[in-house]
């Protein structure tokens, strides 16, 4: 049993969780603005399908703001496409992550890589799904 009241917060200590805990305020939101940009840079240089993506997002964005005519269909155009590269960075996370741990096969392996896979496939079908009702109603 706990000495701690019920119901209280348990807050560890984030430098036991990881060494790269512990930053607060503008410095995190500074240091968070990097991390990002290097995982773009990272994702862009290492991951073809990512490359593929952007591509189609630099179509695609520019011409659904002459497609929809409203704004709700001009944001589910957008917000489709962007969900594509949302989903194929985080594929993309796990793949490396798996690979990090061991690059043998196995079927945990497998499975964690085929889930991410399909997850990009679902939002490419989503994506498809929301251009052809908004553009074809």
């Amino acid at each position: 049993m706990s000495d701690k009241p019920e119901g209280s917060a348990i807050r560890s200590d984030p430098h036991l969780e990881s060494p790269f805990k512990g930053k607060t305020g503008l410095m995190r939101l500074w240091n968070a603005l990097h991390y990002s940009r290097a995982g773009f840079a990272a994702a862009f240089r290492n991951e073809d399908a990512f490359r593929q993506e952007v591509l189609l997002a630099a179509v695609l964005i520019p011409l659904a703001f002459f497609v929809s005519s409203n704004g709700i269909g001009r944001a589910m155009l957008v917000g489709s496409v962007l969900l594509v590269l949302v989903v194929e960075l985080l594929n993309s996370a796990i793949e490396a992550t798996v690979d990090r741990i061991s690059t043998e096969r196995h079927m945990l392996a497998k499975r964690a890589k085929d889930i991410g896979s399909a997850a990009v496939l679902l939002a490419l079908i989503n994506l498809a799904a929301i251009w052809a009702l908004v553009v074809f109603g």
